[in-house]
């Protein structure tokens, strides 16, 4: 991704290994600075994925991935290594799927490699058949992040995005704030601006009325699970904003490396969903919101029906619900796609 650091450009990975210590770009730091953190065994990296440290489904894989062939190379216990970086978020599929991908592959840090330069072109190729979808003047709607960030290079939902920019068209995009933890206001923002792509912050209840303004032309949102059905968890207010849409009659897709999916489930009802702490709905920054009595609710996904879904834009090609089948049929014949993980409900 690009990076404006002391007025120089420069291009950074959201997640890479050197020397033996897997270094990720801090995200709970930005907007305001760009810091990185060394994880240097797997309780480390246990911690930059708890607390989120890294965020978005294909970059806790990638990190995932690392950590492993970190911890392979520390001499740790390597059953305790996965059983700690696993039990760290239970929606997000890439970090089951990355976990057994090193498995399978001996930890090695080549495998790592693999997996993280796999993750980042297949997101390109997101990009690139996301494309397709946009015209030019496109004024596209987003929730959460799904950049450059949440991957390792590139983004999901927002590749097409920057394919498009790149190749000339002209973009404005919507992007929902994304309550509690403000990945919209504080990531997708910054990486848009760092592409020089126009675009607005908007409070997350204000989508649906330029959508009914007739202001927003197409919603692009990544995700963190998809079942064999087309059902989705991504993050907490995507179910309404495909409700809206819906209403609407605005398309809406949803960006994913095969990575993402998980034929295992038949649908969205079988899709653990993470319930985190209070205290990131009942403070900001340190401040408290409302009143000392109050107690607060903090799920970290929902699921949004198949029925919502114009389609899934992924590396295969741009995919209905109904034509799911094929998708799995496709990644069936795809050597990386091959493992399924056996516990990652």
């Amino acid at each position: 991704m690009k990076m404006n650091i002391d007025g120089e450009t420069r291009h950074l990975f959201a997640v890479w290994m050197e020397n033996g210590v897997v270094r990720l770009i801090d995200q709970r730091k930005l907007p305001e600075k760009i810091e990185i953190f060394d994880a240097k065994n797997s309780d480390d990296i246990a911690y930059s994925i708890k607390d989120m440290l890294v965020r978005g489904a294909p970059a806790i894989g990638v990190t995932a991935a690392y950590g492993l062939a970190m911890a392979k190379i520390n001499g740790e216990d390597m059953d305790e290594a996965v059983r700690k970086i696993r039990s760290t978020r239970p929606t997000a599929y890439d970090l089951f799927k990355a976990i057994d991908f090193m498995k399978e592959n001996g930890f090695l840090e080549a495998a790592a490699r693999r997996y993280s330069n796999e993750i980042s072109s297949r997101c390109k190729k997101i990009g690139e058949y996301g494309n397709e979808l946009i015209g030019n003047d496109s004024r596209i709607l987003t929730h959460c992040n799904a950049g450059a960030l949440a991957v390792v290079d590139w983004g999901t939902a927002i590749a097409p995005m920057r394919i498009a920019h790149d190749s000339g068209k002209k973009l404005f995009v919507y992007v929902d704030e994304t309550r509690p933890r403000l990945q919209g206001a504080r990531l997708t923002a910054w990486e848009l601006a760092q592409e020089g792509i126009d675009h607005a912050i908007i409070a997350d209840n204000a989508a649906g009325h330029y959508m009914k303004a007739g202001k927003v032309d197409l919603v692009i949102v990544g995700a963190d699970r998809i079942t064999a059905s087309g059902d989705f968890a991504n993050k907490i207010g995507t179910y309404e904003k495909a409700v809206l849409a819906k209403e609407n009659g605005i398309p809406f897709y949803v960006a994913a490396p095969g990575s993402t999916f998980d034929f295992s489930l038949s649908g969205g009802q079988d899709i653990p969903i993470e319930e985190r702490s209070p205290d990131e709905v009942l403070y900001i920054e340190g401040k408290r919101l409302g009143p000392e009595q109050s107690t607060a609710l903090n799920p970290a996904f929902d699921v949004t029906p198949f029925r919502y879904v114009s389609g899934f834009i992924t590396e295969y090609g741009i995919f209905r619900p109904e034509d799911l089948p094929k998708l799995r049929r496709s990644m069936e014949k795809d050597l990386f796609m091959k493992a399924t993980p056996q516990d990652a409900k």
